[in-house]
């Protein structure tokens, strides 16, 4: 379990450079990050399948098409759509609205089990939403009147990013937790291909209008070395730790350590920004990150408490 543990925060830490990484490459697109990074991840995926512990051998048709799609759209499009969040809405809407990923990850689960009572949920829900509800307000408060446009569509990018996290980390637990579930470094490697593969089908898009056309550019070259860094290092070594650690934990736990990944992204923002949070942004993530801690609590005092044996 501890290893579990240690692969999730590690795994947060790293993802969360994803709130960060497509202002630091600017004047590059979030496009363009997105593409070159992901055929990164795809190639080191690609060569590493040299080595037989790598390939995915031995996987069902149906295993190779979810591994496969798992990579080009859970990954690739949920680090897109959250880039952009990022780029419209600042550094600090996009990573607390995602960091409710815990408690809707744990209320899925409750609907499907029906194993605790909706009404013990009302307080860390309410937590939460109070906490968005000042973020934003706040946000929309301060905003210029061109600037409003742009802060909800980051807020609904935001949204369609947590709706994709979601989906992803229920199908990966689910898989990786099955009697045939396959390897981890496997199923790294097949989600990389995935990401590949999309990525090559979307260069055509990027190749043509962006600025890499000097690569002694200090731009390029920064475009450059985030991209390789974050497609070895972000998106590989990432993607395994979160496969190691929904093997060896149980959902509700693993969904607890996305809170590390919210965490990481409003530091790493934040230092981006070289500011620190405004009194609203404080209070509002306070307000939602006790909520989640209050629910995962909840939820994980459930799942360990044997019930009570009737006499």
């Amino acid at each position: 379990m501890l290893i579990g543990i240690l692969a999730g925060l590690v795994t947060g830490a790293l993802w969360g450079l994803a709130f960060v990484a497509p202002r630091v490459v600017a004047p590059f697109s979030a496009l363009d990050i997105s593409v070159v990074r992901y055929l990164i991840f795809g190639a080191v995926s690609l060569a590493l399948m040299a080595i037989p512990q790598f390939r995915p051998t031995g996987l069902s048709w149906r295993m190779l098409a979810m591994g496969l799609l798992l990579g080009a759209i859970g990954t690739f499009g949920y680090f897109l759509a959250i880039s952009y969040a990022v780029l419209l809405a600042g550094a600090v809407l996009p990573p607390l609205i995602t960091g409710t990923a815990p408690v809707l990850l744990a209320i899925v689960a409750n609907v499907r089990e029906r194993s605790l009572p909706w009404r013990r949920l009302c307080l860390p829900l309410l937590l939460i939403a109070a906490g968005l509800g000042v973020v934003n307000l706040a946000s929309l408060q301060e905003a210029s009147s061109g600037e409003v446009g742009g802060l909800l569509g980051g807020v609904a990018l935001s949204v369609f990013a947590l709706l994709m996290w979601i989906a992803y980390g229920m199908a990966n637990a689910v898989v990786m937790r099955a009697p045939d579930a396959p390897d981890a470094l496997r199923w790294t490697g097949l989600q990389g291909l995935g990401c590949g593969a999309l990525a090559l089908l979307l260069l055509p898009l990027v190749a043509g209008g962006s600025p890499m056309l000097d690569p002694d550019s200090a731009a390029t070259q920064r475009f450059l070395l985030w991209a390789l860094g974050l497609g070895v290092v972000r998106s590989w070594v990432g993607t395994y730790g979160w496969v190691v650690a929904s093997e060896r934990l149980p959902m509700v736990l693993s969904a607890q350590l996305i809170v590390a990944e919210t965490v990481f992204g409003l530091g790493y923002g934040l230092c981006f920004e070289q500011r620190w949070p405004t009194v609203a942004e404080a209070g509002g993530g306070l307000l939602q990150l006790v909520g989640v801690v209050v629910a995962v609590a909840i939820f994980s005092h459930r799942r360990i408490m044997p019930e009570p044996q009737i006499p």
